[in-house]
């Protein structure tokens, strides 16, 4: 063999080393393709050829196979989120309310393909947002400043009710909605200020008022009560009077008598004119 002439190359080997080499490469992106992750906390929307299979229900946490090329999983969160809202609205009596609302949401599981379809990712923005600041205008405007205040429970419920309405018509469930401030003009609430410690004065000058009355009442009753117990000794003494009236009346000697009742048995120390005792022994007839 010359030295010019060129080392014989075995094409058929070269070629075939080629092929296989390109269908491991088709292979393993056929293999890639038809392979799907859906994450944690998360459910999977199949789409294909970009449109959302709707007759298969949403894929679960985990790997899944699907048609290579055609088939493709949109990974969507469904655990518990959050939104916070503050909007500017006027209540029934025409005062100006700041309203923060703080809503704990998350998409169903079950129909997260549907909102997908008809909402798509930016569904916060497209529909939870608008909702919130209309719901909050809707249901302010049905209060004056004063019971937005008193009220706050039912104010509260009334928003969430709708909100919930709302947000399911979407396919996302709401968990907790929550009023987190309500604020109002410097003005208004110097006012309110000012009747809340008016309301308490007037509510401890009642009491005081009250506690005055109970008080005389008291008393009273104790004066009575001590004018019925003199009444009642006085009654008692001139019943012992008449009562004594009557026996004297009956018994001339009925007072001697009542004094021999006292006697000790010994002569007293002290005697009248004549050495006569002043205690007089009536002597039987």
């Amino acid at each position: 063999m010359s030295r010019y002439e060129s080392p014989r190359v075995n094409t058929g080997a070269a070629k075939a080393g080629a092929v296989i080499i390109v269908g491991l490469i088709v292979a393993g992106v056929v293999i890639y393709s038809s392979v799907s992750i859906v994450e944690a906390g998360h459910r999977g929307v199949l789409l294909h050829w970009s449109a959302v299979d709707t007759s298969v229900p949403p894929l679960s946490e985990g790997l899944h196979f699907v048609v290579p090329f055609a088939d493709s999983v949109v990974n969507v969160e469904v655990r518990t989120l959050k939104y916070v809202k503050s909007t500017t609205s006027a209540s029934k009596d025409l005062q100006t309310v700041s309203t923060a609302v703080t809503v704990n949401y998350h998409p169903s599981p079950d129909s997260v393909h549907y909102l997908y379809q008809e909402v798509g990712l930016q569904y916060e923005d497209r529909v939870i947002q608008p909702a919130i600041e209309e719901v909050v205008k809707q249901v302010t405007a049905n209060y004056n400043a004063e019971e937005l205040i008193t009220k706050r429970p039912q104010v509260k419920s009334d928003i969430e009710v709708e909100i919930r309405e709302r947000l399911n018509s979407f396919n996302v469930v709401t968990e907790v909605i929550s009023i987190t401030d309500f604020q109002f003009s410097a003005l208004f609430s110097q006012a309110i200020e000012a009747k809340v410690e008016a309301e308490q004065k007037a509510l401890k000058a009642e009491n005081d008022l009250l506690r005055i009355q109970v008080e005389a009442q008291q008393q009273e009753a104790q004066a009575k009560g001590v004018a019925a117990a003199n009444i009642a000794e006085a009654e008692g003494e001139a019943r012992a009077i008449q009562i004594i009236n009557e026996a004297l009346a009956q018994n001339p000697n009925y007072l001697e008598w009542l004094k021999t009742q006292e006697w000790d048995g010994k002569l007293p120390l002290v005697v009248g004119e004549g050495g006569t005792p002043f205690i007089q022994i009536p002597t039987s007839p």
